[in-house]
């Protein structure tokens, strides 16, 4: 691994789940941090991020709306990495077989736009040299064209067929599969666009993100992993939904996905798509194995992040909350 300068990093979404972990291990690995939040004047995200070993030196928070592009500029300026964590969704009716409104065809491309407007702030800041897109699993389904049944194996080259119904979505869940998928197919697209120039585009589709967490409340991705427990009916339709999205739960603790979106800035040269879970060993080959390959490793088992989820939902009275119920 190439041995870098602590340069300056920019991180969209700095105050979520994972975008605040992110940034937690960024400061203490020495980098300088420009974080966007949507809302500064917000103290509960300020305060905690502000509460890091080395924010009052080396991270700077920027306010920034994913709908408003031109935004993003300032915090872009002057860095060398962009992890691009920020996740927008469609607030539409759900989508049947892809076929769109007028309103909800409108947003998607509004969402294409913006993220173009991001990626050529990328090129004008002259700075940044590689985009990290953060993903989701729900991009990467090994469901047949046709919903007929499941590939034998799932890997980067699996894409969510989005013409398809499923007995335990929602609009909300639809939505967050057709945005995660054709976000990220845009972002790839940027990798070959000679408009982009030479900005290198890397996009990592997350298993179910589980772990303990710095926000006061409880992430929905560490809810799923409880939802047995909880009886959350929400959770337990989504954890459903992904069950008949992907066949089986693909899972990767918060640790594990800091240290690989890290990982992937760090190498000399790296493009393209990459897996980052961990996924039971059983009927579908997960093809988990091409970040692997590039020397990354896993710290985290599924006991382990089982445990930290439920850590977590203590910590946070949920779990206890619920019981009480």
């Amino acid at each position: 691994m190439e041995k870098m300068s602590k340069c300056k990093v920019c991180v969209t979404g700095g105050a979520g789940y994972i975008g605040s972990c992110l940034v937690k291990k960024l400061l203490e690995k020495g980098y300088t941090v420009h974080a966007t939040l949507r809302n500064l004047d917000d103290r509960s995200k300020v305060d905690f991020l502000m509460s890091f070993s080395g924010a009052d030196t080396r991270l700077v928070l920027f306010e920034a709306d994913i709908y408003d592009p031109k935004t993003f500029d300032p915090a872009i300026q002057g860095c060398e990495f962009v992890f691009h964590v920020a996740t927008p969704l469609l607030h539409t009716e759900g989508y049947q077989a892809c076929l769109l409104s007028l309103d909800e065809f409108y947003l998607i491309s509004l969402l294409m736009h913006n993220l173009a407007s991001i990626a050529m702030s990328c090129v004008r800041s002259r700075s940044v040299r590689r985009v990290i897109y953060t993903s989701s699993v729900v991009s990467t389904s090994p469901l047949m064209e046709d919903g007929s049944g499941f590939k034998d194996f799932i890997d980067e080259t699996c894409w969510t067929p989005l013409n398809l119904s499923y007995a335990y979505s929602n609009p909300n869940l639809t939505e967050y599969v057709v945005s995660k998928t054709l976000t990220e197919e845009q972002i790839l697209s940027y990798g070959t666009n000679s408009d982009i120039g030479e900005l290198e585009m890397v996009t990592l589709p997350l298993g179910v993100v589980g772990g303990d967490t710095f926000q006061s409340y409880m992430p929905l991705s560490v809810a799923l992993f409880i939802s047995s427990l909880t009886g959350g009916e929400f959770t337990y339709q989504a954890l459903r939904f992904l069950e008949e999205l992907l066949e089986k739960l693909p899972i990767v603790h918060i640790d594990d996905v800091c240290e690989a979106h890290i990982f992937c800035m760090e190498l000399a040269s790296i493009r393209g798509r990459f897996l980052c879970l961990n996924g039971p060993k059983r009927e579908i080959k997960w093809g988990n194995t091409k970040l692997i390959e590039k020397g990354f490793e896993y710290k985290y088992d599924t006991k382990m992040i089982l445990d930290d989820c439920i850590k977590c939902s203590k910590k946070n009275g949920d779990l206890l909350t619920t019981n009480n119920n």
